[in-house]
């Protein structure tokens, strides 16, 4: 297959509007995150000039040209039976519980041992093809390290419908995390704007200007000499959103070693059986236990839960103990 290059005009009543936001509803089976990866990639020109940002304000009679990269063959990703923690499956979706450790999709150059790789091998007909096929039924995504639950769409229209969901923050989903420190606040929300940083391409970081909105929400279940238990809910879902946020307030996920979470947390264990918790966690402390959604074919309002893993748990038994 070849790249596909695709042309508009701007009609009058699309003066105004965000170039993302004229292209996901112009564009069929493309999700909006992909269209903007594909923005900042050049792969978008507006009147035959690269276009820069996702948020340019199309003006009428603006020519809009989008180039569709030719997938790879699924031939190149290898299907492997890996076993997959599955909470709910029927013939549009698969609601699973991701380890830690396994990335969702190929990235770089780890092709092998992700969960794109295990549902190949588990459902290889059965999945949604958009966002290309290194990614195939992907609707949204855990980092690495963070184990938790994930929705999985089987068909192109569940995926659009469940993209929808996740766009107008309609879908429920709430995290626990073992915290250095304690908030002042026992309940509180945190509302800064995130960006990758310059320095450090593997991380984002908070900014005041010329960063994406971001929401989070929090409740402190447990505290700890110099540790916290909490929940976290997200209002908005960025890369990272939840670590940035919580380094951000000046309190990051025990075992984080990207945002300071790791060494601080090793540094505050006063006890052999917490430095022993922590040595053994290998990871950050966030678990995504609960997501909740409107099936897009039934209707039906679902909602699943994960128990904290077995490494975080033994933190947490650490820290009552503390």
């Amino acid at each position: 297959m070849t790249n596909q290059t695709q042309g508009y005009h701007i009609p009058e009543n699309q003066h105004g509007t965000r170039l993302d936001r004229f292209l996901i509803g112009t564009v069929e089976g493309v999700s909006r995150t992909y269209l903007q990866k594909l923005i900042r990639s050049g792969e978008v020109t507006v009147n035959d000039k690269i276009a820069k940002q996702p948020s340019y304000q199309l003006q009428h009679g603006d020519r809009v040209s989008l180039t569709l990269p030719a997938p790879r063959p699924l031939d190149t990703l290898q299907a492997e039976n890996i076993s997959l923690d599955i909470l709910h499956e029927d013939s549009y979706l698969i609601v699973l519980n991701k380890p830690a450790g396994m990335l969702v999709h190929p990235a770089n150059s780890v092709n092998v041992g992700t969960l794109v790789n295990a549902l190949l091998a588990h459902c290889r007909t059965d999945l949604s093809g958009i966002g290309g096929v290194e990614r195939p039924g992907i609707v949204h995504r855990l980092d690495k390290d963070t184990s938790g639950i994930l929705v999985v769409a089987k068909t192109d229209v569940v995926h659009r419908e469940l993209s929808v969901q996740f766009e107008r923050h309609s879908i429920t989903r709430q995290y626990v995390a073992v915290i250095c420190g304690t908030p002042t606040k026992t309940v509180g929300t945190i509302n800064a704007q995130i960006a990758r940083s310059r320095r450090d391409r593997r991380r984002m970081t908070t900014v005041e200007i010329g960063g994406r909105h971001a929401v989070t929400h929090y409740e402190v279940l447990e505290t700890y000499p110099k540790f916290a238990l909490v929940q976290l809910t997200l209002e908005t879902g960025r890369l990272h959103q939840i670590r940035v946020h919580l380094q951000h307030i000046g309190h990051p996920v025990v075992g984080d070693t990207i945002y300071g979470g790791e060494q601080r947390a090793l540094n505050d264990a006063d006890t052999p059986q917490l430095k022993r918790a922590f040595t053994q966690l290998k990871r950050q402390a966030l678990h995504a236990r609960l997501l909740g959604f409107v099936h897009p074919v039934t209707d039906e309002n679902l909602t699943f839960s994960a128990t904290i893993p077995k490494d975080i748990q033994q933190v947490v038994d650490a820290l009552q103990i503390f």
